[in-house]
């Protein structure tokens, strides 16, 4: 074999591995990313606030008054992306959650709730970076606001609820209909749920670098610990 075919071999070997070590390298990443995927926000799955049963459920208007967003409390998103032609999911979360709701005669009349975007954090900080700097330019635009609009009645029984009002991301406000469950032991209230975003609807460009490439809609999740008083 002569000299020129050896190493042409070689660099064909080499080809090889390379694509061998990028492809398994993009499985063994993806896999990571997938296991580090927070599951969906759930009621008692997130604090010591439980679902209260069916018999316990206070009746309408025993817990009327005002609640302020507390403790064990969070928000974020989940987002679908195709890595290298392998389907991942990630979730983003942060405990910088404010705001306060009101309820009287059984029913939410008011609702405000803030959410601190520059402290949105998944397990890989240069995703991170760029969804703060590059996708909603918190800098300019830190925190994402929900307010109610339409009253709706309180049901305590992990039930959905509908809760209707404005969503507001990157300075963009959109009316939004939230999928929501609400659970009470005592006179502490826990509310979790979901809403899915189309990011252009916002102004928010989706990430596509190439090797990766994020969905264009995803979903806002949270999960509320609500204290009285």
């Amino acid at each position: 074999m002569s000299k020129r075919t050896k190493v042409l071999t070689g660099l064909a070997i080499g080809a090889v591995v390379l694509v061998i070590v990028v492809l398994v390298g993009s499985r063994l990443y993806g896999n990571w990313v997938n296991s580090n995927a927070e599951a969906a926000p759930t009621l008692g799955g997130s604090s010591e606030t439980a679902q209260a049963s069916s018999s316990d459920q206070d009746g309408p208007g025993e817990v009327d008054g005002e609640y302020t967003v507390g403790p064990g409390s969070y928000a974020g998103y989940r987002v679908d992306e195709v890595l290298n032609g392998q389907d991942v999911t990630v979730t983003g979360r942060t405990e910088d959650v404010s705001g306060s709701v009101t309820i009287a005669d059984g029913t939410l009349t008011a609702g405000t709730i803030e959410v601190d975007l520059t402290t949105v954090a998944t397990p890989e900080s240069q995703r991170d970076a760029y969804f703060r700097s590059e996708a909603l330019e918190t800098d300019e635009f830190p925190t994402a606001t929900f307010e109610l609009t339409e009253p709706v009645a309180v049901a305590l029984d992990g039930g959905d609820v509908a809760l209707v009002g404005d969503l507001t991301i990157h300075g963009v406000t959109q009316a939004v209909t939230i999928t929501a469950q609400a659970g009470t032991n005592g006179d502490a209230l826990q509310v979790v749920g979901s809403v899915p975003i189309t990011f252009a609807d916002y102004d928010v460009q989706a990430p596509d670098l190439g090797f990766v490439v994020v969905e264009e809609e995803g979903a806002i999740e949270f999960s509320l610990e609500l204290a009285a008083g």
